[in-house]
């Protein structure tokens, strides 16, 4: 219907996510805070984790191509993740500041899991936060990453590409490399098993599982080798 009263609609998403745009835009305008918008959006889906934003602050991912600098969503969505990537830059990052939330949650945590995300994307992004870093790596808890590249390749996403065209190692061992020194333990698929010892010459002890997760059994099991990381 947009397209109809001719709007520009390369930015395709469906009733549920529209729906979730349009509230939290509205609630945003109206002076709440990200964190407020978010706990009142998992209160009203029934999720009982909390979840938290990094931080309440404007911050936006800029991607640099041979076409110029585009926005996060105009690189993946209208134009389909098809542009070599140069560069990644955090609008906003340096005078955004993490929520008090965060940095609480952070020092007390029991357990620091980066998930099988986009390195540069996904979970940069966060760590670009000034004090973000810093609370991660004094974090009382295990802190553990799980590989997002398994076999040379991304199960989803332009991660292996994008690690490819900034000059990143697409292994999981690179991806290891990026957080050296940040975790202490480094989940590799079965598939990668032959890249252990060079996870630990980095100093994180590699821990070798499947971590490729096509069924809800798969989930549960590698949630459960992550929840046994705080005891090992």
């Amino acid at each position: 219907m947009l397209e109809r009263y001719g709007e520009d609609t390369w930015f395709w998403i469906g009733d549920a996510d529209m729906g979730t745009l349009v509230r939290r835009t509205a609630q945003l305008r109206r002076g709440a805070t990200l964190t407020q918008v978010t706990a009142d959006m998992t209160t009203a889906l029934g999720v009982r984790s909390g979840i938290l934003p990094a931080t309440d602050d404007r911050l936006r991912t800029r991607i640099l191509t041979d076409d110029g600098d585009l926005e996060f969503q105009r690189y993946f969505v209208e134009r389909g993740q098809r542009d070599e990537v140069r560069g990644v830059s955090f609008e906003g990052a340096a005078d955004a500041r993490p929520t008090d939330a965060v940095m609480n949650a952070l020092r007390t945590a029991d357990l620091v899991v980066f998930g099988p995300s986009n390195p540069i994307v996904s979970i940069e992004p966060t760590l670009a936060i000034p004090g973000i870093r810093e609370a991660v790596a004094s974090a009382p808890g295990r802190r553990i990453g799980v590989s997002p590249i398994v076999a040379g390749r991304a199960l989803k996403g332009p991660a292996d590409r994008m690690l490819a065209s900034m000059g990143h190692d697409v292994s999981a061992l690179g991806v290891a490399r990026m957080y050296a020194g940040l975790l202490e333990r480094w989940v590799l698929d079965e598939a990668d098993a032959d890249l252990a010892p060079d996870v630990a010459a980095l100093g994180m002890e590699p821990l070798v599982t499947q971590t490729v997760m096509k069924t809800d059994a798969d989930r549960a099991g590698l949630a459960l080798v992550l929840l046994d990381a705080t005891s090992g």
